[in-house]
């Protein structure tokens, strides 16, 4: 789109005034200040703790076995993610892209994980047995002491599902806005002023 000055200045050739739109030169920096670095390393600890967590829980006989299994998988998938984030930051297309995908495929695993936790919070795969009112053994208080921290274990899984959840939302947020993918890219107005030469 071009606009011009209607008026001719002798010695000037072409407007004197012309109004062009490009595309913003510096767009790919806007990933850098997701702090990508900061919270690809973030989202590889947290998920090398949950796995580490699952493993626990799987070893110690605290839950089905079906489903630990697809829990570590959905966070190896976060970690290659987390190390994406990381290799984007030499701003290169492709691995911005690679970056976007693996986010959202690292958000779904997530809120995989974040559900199979509330579920195993709310439906604990052990109870404690109470064999008369009058006479709690040390075996029943030892147990319910037992439920107690392992429903806070529980949900501190939670809480770190629901950080990794915010960590893709928000790293994929940022690759979208460079990638361009949700709407075409913004172009900036290019103000050209043509200075009449000085008459001899």
């Amino acid at each position: 789109m071009l606009f011009s000055d209607e008026e001719a200045v002798p010695g000037v050739e072409g407007p004197l005034v012309a109004v062009t739109f490009q595309r913003n030169p510096h767009q790919k920096q806007k990933y850098l200040e997701s702090q990508p670095k900061a919270l690809g390393v973030t989202q590889i600890a947290l998920s090398a703790f949950y796995i580490s967590s699952v493993i626990v829980i799987l070893t110690n006989g605290l839950s089905e076995v079906v489903l630990d299994p697809p829990q570590i998988i959905g966070s190896v998938f976060v970690i290659i993610a987390g190390c994406l984030a990381i290799a984007a930051q030499n701003l290169h297309l492709p691995t911005l892209k690679a970056c976007l995908g693996m986010q959202v495929v690292a958000c779904v695993a997530s809120v995989f994980n974040l559900i199979v936790s509330v579920a195993r919070m709310e439906a604990p795969s052990y109870v404690c047995w109470r064999y008369g009112e009058g006479n709690l053994t040390d075996y029943y208080k030892t147990c319910v002491l037992f439920n107690n921290s392992a429903t806070h274990y529980f949900a501190e899984l939670i809480l770190i599902q629901t950080a990794i959840i915010a960590i893709s939302v928000t790293l994929a947020a940022y690759c979208c806005k460079v990638v361009n993918c949700c709407s075409p890219g913004r172009r900036m107005p290019v103000i050209t002023v043509q200075v009449p030469t000085a008459q001899q």
